[in-house]
């Protein structure tokens, strides 16, 4: 079986809407990209009492999860402490980290026509983000070299570490996904077809959608009803989504179910992923 795939994405940036998020969106798009599937999205603020709880419960689920957001290493970036907690080890400076974090700083100072000074209070602190839970593996960080970290539990799950800046956690999400995963790519297409009907309540496809999932268990059914529609008017979208090689059967069940309660039909639709 293919683990669960989550996001956790943390700032009160995000819950005040100061800023948007644009995580989710993208993550289902390079997921899909490689043939796999979100399965859950969370949204916590910069509370570290709350992050720790959602960072236990992720490892404790064997979910691949991406955390995005709070590892900096200024007071209101906890993320890093609450992982460290959620999994009852230390932090610790990663030696990997440390030598690109310092990489950074000589960097920085070069641009700027300075002396790298590293005993300076500021490069000192920089140091800060390099302290991971004891046992974490760095995510290179194409942008400014300063690492992400990746946690791994005893079973399949692991909980793996970006910043929020999505120029910085996308393509750290993308490594992740090629260096840790490849091997679930594309390994269980999925398959969802859905059409729109028209002259019936949603009450009336209960018993079709029971059936259907009684018969085909691997398949789910959804009803997704719209009042006001500007093009279409009322309606309901009711497909069946699942394994590919499942759906089929179950899609053929659904029409004839839909003839037979007299639902008017109309456009059909088919997305692969």
């Amino acid at each position: 079986m293919i683990p669960k795939i989550g996001l956790l994405i943390i700032g009160d940036e995000i819950l005040s809407g100061k800023r948007a998020d644009k995580h989710m969106a993208k993550v289902m798009e390079l997921l899909a990209a490689r043939g796999l599937r979100l399965a859950h999205v969370a949204y916590v603020g910069d509370d570290p009492v709350r992050i720790t709880s959602s960072l236990r419960a992720a490892f404790a689920s064997g979910d691949i999860v991406f955390s995005c957001g709070g590892i900096g290493a200024t007071p209101d970036d906890h993320t890093r402490q609450c992982a460290a907690r959620a999994l009852n080890v230390e932090l610790a400076l990663h030696p990997e980290a440390e030598v690109l974090i310092r990489e950074r700083m000589q960097d920085m100072a070069r641009e700027q026509g300075l002396p790298y000074e590293p005993q300076r209070p500021d490069n000192v602190q920089r140091l800060q983000m390099g302290m991971f839970p004891v046992g974490a593996r760095i995510i290179p960080n194409p942008y400014n070299k300063i690492p992400g970290f990746s946690c791994f539990g005893k079973g399949p799950g692991a909980v793996h570490f970006v910043p929020g800046f999505p120029v910085m956690a996308w393509p750290m999400i993308e490594w992740v996904l090629a260096r840790y995963y490849a091997a679930l790519f594309h390994r269980a297409p999925q398959q969802e077809r859905s059409v729109r009907i028209f002259g019936v309540q949603e009450s009336e496809l209960v018993a079709l959608m029971e059936r259907i999932e009684r018969q085909h268990p691997r398949v789910r059914t959804f009803s997704l009803p719209s009042v006001d529609d500007p093009i279409h008017g009322r309606h309901i979208e009711i497909g069946v989504k699942g394994p590919t090689e499942h759906v089929a059967a179950a899609w053929e069940i659904l029409l004839a179910g839909l003839r037979e309660i007299g639902a008017e039909q109309g456009a059909e639709t088919v997305r692969n992923g």
